[in-house]
């Protein structure tokens, strides 16, 4: 028996297109969308750059008010959900002063990942960059000459450094991983990215953690300085599974589903950054931080639940930063101890046990998306046959 309530936690843009592909499947009965978040959904990869200098927020709404009317979507923005009570089928949530509960047949996780706080001393005074609200404060401190301390080197906070250099800003980041953006590229991608910030100005300060955050700066573990009149922190991300925990659904690093993305619970789906999942190529659990995974998950559980079945999650996973005038496109996922061959400046390909698994490119859109087509369903995967597109 097919569903007739769906009620989509998150309102990000995986739960939006959950909503969106439940429509486009001829899905007919009852969708409700929980945002935590006062307005209407919105991108998040702009904030730590475009947002910045801009200042657009309508640029980043991804549907209209309207959308919602005509697709007949109940949504609830401003809206915590406190509690899933699986035995009755429902949520209990807090929004406008509000206790109610709200019944499903089908309930979909869409609940992200919130920022990672690192254990160090006075990080209350330092800015987060997570909502458009955080975004909104830091380009309002952007407004004038800083001295800003960044602290991590992950594509987060690179972004956001290369903004702040281009706008005048003295920047300095604090990595306390030896490279840079060392969980999500290879070293020489990370040598990439080191030269090209060291070169308009940035300050790095690798393999050195903060360890104290006070109003004029932040302290380093080698007993080093770094002044700056703010603090950005950008020090990674933990899914939202509190909710899941609490229901006694299985969770571990995320929120655990199998390869049709549903959770220990059948009547309970995950997606996005929140989902632990089998990665259609290892078989291993993995959790993507990467707006792409995260739609990607939506339309297969929006398929499930519309038709009733579907194949398992075979999408190939891909991400991006803009860094400056440097855009770094990855084709595939490489887990811990892959290796790399690089190509040439710029295009880095990263095998495992089971060969050719990744390949990074800086400014190199034509082979990004070969890369795409060889390493998706269908594809070789095959180190020769990428040379050989490369040179085509």
């Amino acid at each position: 028996m097919s569903p007739e309530r769906v009620v989509i936690v998150g309102a990000g843009q995986g739960g939006l297109q959950a909503a969106i592909s439940l429509r486009q499947n001829g899905f007919d009965g009852a969708i409700t969308l929980i945002g935590a978040e006062p307005g209407l959904p919105y991108q998040r990869p702009p904030l730590s750059k475009a947002y910045l200098q801009d200042g657009k927020a309508e640029a980043l709404v991804l549907r209209p008010a309207s959308f919602f009317e005509s697709k007949q979507v109940e949504y609830l923005p401003g809206s915590s959900v406190l509690e899933i009570d699986r035995a009755a089928g429902e949520v209990r949530l807090d929004g406008a002063g509000a206790d109610r509960r709200l019944g499903y047949d089908h309930l979909i996780l869409a609940t992200g990942t919130r920022n990672l706080r690192p254990p160090i001393d006075g990080l209350e005074l330092a800015c987060d960059l997570r909502t458009l609200d955080d975004a909104a404060r830091l380009r309002e401190a952007l407004a004038g000459p800083r001295r800003i301390a960044v602290i991590g080197g992950g594509f987060i906070g690179l972004e956001f450094a290369a903004v702040a250099r281009k706008l005048g800003h003295e920047v300095s980041v604090i990595e306390a991983a030896p490279r840079l953006m060392a969980r999500a590229v290879s070293p020489a991608i990370s040598r990439h990215f080191e030269d090209w910030h060291r070169a308009r100005g940035v300050a790095l300060h690798l393999g050195r953690a903060a360890i104290g955050v006070d109003a004029t700066g932040v302290s380093l573990d080698d007993g080093a300085r770094v002044d700056a009149d703010f603090v950005l922190l950008a020090a990674g991300v933990r899914p939202n599974t509190e909710l899941a925990e609490a229901a006694g659904l299985e969770t571990g690093n995320g929120i655990s589903v199998d390869a049709q993305l549903q959770s220990s619970d059948p009547a309970i789906s995950a997606l996005g950054d929140c989902a632990c999942f089998p990665d259609p190529r290892s078989g291993a659990m993995v959790r993507l931080e990467s707006v792409q995974a995260a739609t990607d998950h939506a339309r297969l559980i929006a398929t499930r639940i519309a038709k009733g079945a579907c194949p398992d999650y075979q999408a190939l996973p891909w991400f991006w930063s803009d860094q400056g005038d440097q855009k770094l496109q990855i084709a595939g996922f490489a887990g811990p101890g892959a290796t790399e061959e690089v190509v040439s400046e710029g295009l880095v390909a990263r095998f495992d046990a089971a060969g050719l698994a990744a390949v990074e490119t800086v400014n190199n859109a034509r082979v990004h998306m070969k890369a795409r087509k060889l390493l998706g369903p269908g594809g070789s995967a095959d180190f020769a046959a990428l040379k050989e597109a490369i040179a085509a």
